[in-house]
């Protein structure tokens, strides 16, 4: 069954930046957007520099696209379809987040 998990409150997530969570044994990364204050939530590992980073990124927009930036070798992945705009080989899992009261929350797919 699918659960919603409570993983932090509003005020832990700056506007234009992101956080890591754990979401059982994966890292996730949740961003908040400073235009819209929508909420965003990818994989936290960089499939090109190998390494669980992407919660660091600059968070932006090219070709209006809303996008992070990995803060490793720069590659831009969209933050709601998790594709990397320089190489689409490269995909990152994206999850379901939502705002409830003050919580912010994941979904857990069982």
């Amino acid at each position: 069954m699918n659960t919603w998990v409570d993983i932090c409150q509003s005020e832990d997530i700056v506007a234009g930046t992101g956080v890591c969570a754990l979401l059982g044994s994966e890292q996730v990364a949740i961003f908040r957007c400073r235009q819209s204050d929508r909420l965003f939530a990818v994989s936290n590992y960089d499939p090109i520099g190998r390494a669980n980073v992407l919660s660091r990124g600059i968070m932006g927009c090219i070709k209006g696209e809303l996008v992070v930036s990995s803060p490793l070798y720069k590659q831009h992945f969209n933050l709601q379809t998790g594709g990397c705009l320089q190489d689409p080989n490269y995909q990152l899992k994206t999850y379901e987040v939502r705002r409830q009261g003050q919580s912010i929350q994941l979904l857990k797919v069982a």
